[in-house]
């Protein structure tokens, strides 16, 4: 059982870094090209290489090449809402906050 906590993490923590959740999102309902995909974030060719190298290595995203353009798609749609989910949390989070910042304004 260890060992699948150890992989859980391993996986997370390819979540840990906003350009990788940008290109997920970017990725969501379609099939890019590198090229699509660094015209829409804004990345550089380098840069997008090593985020979508780290994102193939742990099965997030598949890459095909068709002639000279790679195509990345997410490899599990469960990934997505993985991620729909966890931002749903943080938005009830900051809603929350934000009702008692709202409280404690009004008890000044």
């Amino acid at each position: 059982m260890e060992k699948i906590f150890e992989l859980h993490a391993d996986v997370c923590k390819v979540f840990s870094n906003a350009k990788r959740l940008e290109i997920l999102n970017t990725l969501r309902d379609k099939e890019m090209t590198a090229s699509e995909l660094i015209g829409q974030i804004g990345l550089s060719k380098a840069n997008l290489s090593q985020h979508m190298g780290v994102l193939k290595s742990k099965g997030v995203v598949l890459a095909r090449r068709e002639g000279i353009n790679i195509y990345y798609r997410i490899s599990n749609a469960k990934i997505i809402q993985a991620c729909d989910l966890m931002r749903e949390v943080l938005l009830e989070q900051f809603q929350e906050k934000g009702k008692m910042v709202a409280t404690f304004r009004r008890i000044k």
